[in-house]
């Protein structure tokens, strides 16, 4: 059985990658895939073809799962500051 240290709805920071420091709301967790969907991160552009005649294409913002590794819970990252200060 595979399990995550991240479940939906914890607030976490992205720790690496070109959105290190972000913090979002997991919206959905994938632990059979290690992946988790985090609000505001992972944002993808897709072009979206007309299907239908008189209807226009366009680019949608579509929000992309990333790896449960690269993120780490708030409140963890807090407490690893504090015992650092001392």
């Amino acid at each position: 059985m595979n399990t995550l240290h991240i479940k939906k709805g914890d607030t976490v920071v992205v720790l690496s990658g070109v959105e290190k420091g972000k913090t979002g709301k997991v919206m959905e967790a994938y632990p059979k895939l290690g992946l988790v969907l985090v609000e505001g991160v992972g944002m993808k552009k897709k072009h979206q073809r007309a299907r239908r005649e008189r209807q226009k294409g366009q680019i949608i913002d579509k929000h992309m799962p990333i790896r449960a590794s690269k993120v780490m819970n708030v409140a963890l990252q807090k407490e690893r500051a504090k015992k650092r200060k001392n």
